[in-house]
């Protein structure tokens, strides 16, 4: 590859983001290196470094990207809702046909959870996806019920992830009411 082919690469970047994001899937956090990001990539190793100056900014670059796309599933979701009890409905989509909790997605957000309690800059990533959760809820209910929805949709979809009974769609309509009202 020439020196004006890669400079012409509009795509590395986020095929680099991207990887990284499929490495911690199958890897871990721990585990994701820059020579594996870089395989998954198809690109030189020193793609990744010209991109991304450490480890920790890729990885932050990816997490980002993760917040961003599960957030923007969540908001379209509730966005349909014109009342209370649409945006009722729509959290219990979003809980029951897993809208934010699908497999990868859930283990991508283990790795972030684990990922910022050890490196506390990454919290901004944390705290930028809960804010956007709880704007989207806010259009609906309270501040303080759209923090407790959005760390039920979270909790609940992390639990049913695991569990050997997971709730339905029946328990979780229940659960919701409960908090949020009928």
């Amino acid at each position: 590859m020439t020196q004006q082919s890669r400079r012409n690469d509009p795509a590395r970047r986020q095929r680099i983001i991207d990887a990284t994001l499929s490495v911690i899937a199958d890897h871990g956090t721990a585990a994701t290196t820059h020579r594996r990001i870089a395989e998954a990539a198809q690109v030189p190793l020193g793609s990744v470094t010209y991109y991304f100056a450490t480890l920790e900014e890729l990885l932050t670059a990816a997490f980002l990207q993760l917040a961003a796309e599960s957030s923007a599933a969540f908001r379209a979701r509730l966005e349909v809702a014109t009342d209370r009890a649409t945006a009722r409905t729509a959290v219990i989509d979003i809980i029951a046909n897993q809208v934010w909790a699908e497999p990868r997605t859930l283990l991508l957000s283990y790795e972030l959870y684990a990922f910022a309690a050890r490196h506390p800059a990454v919290g901004a990533v944390m705290q930028q996806w809960m804010d956007s959760s709880r704007d989207a809820l806010g259009r609906f209910f309270d501040p303080l019920t759209a923090r407790a929805l959005d760390a039920l949709i979270e909790g609940i979809g992390i639990h049913n992830s695991i569990d050997r009974a997971p709730l339905d769609r029946d328990a979780v309509k229940i659960i919701v009411e409960r908090i949020a009202g009928r």
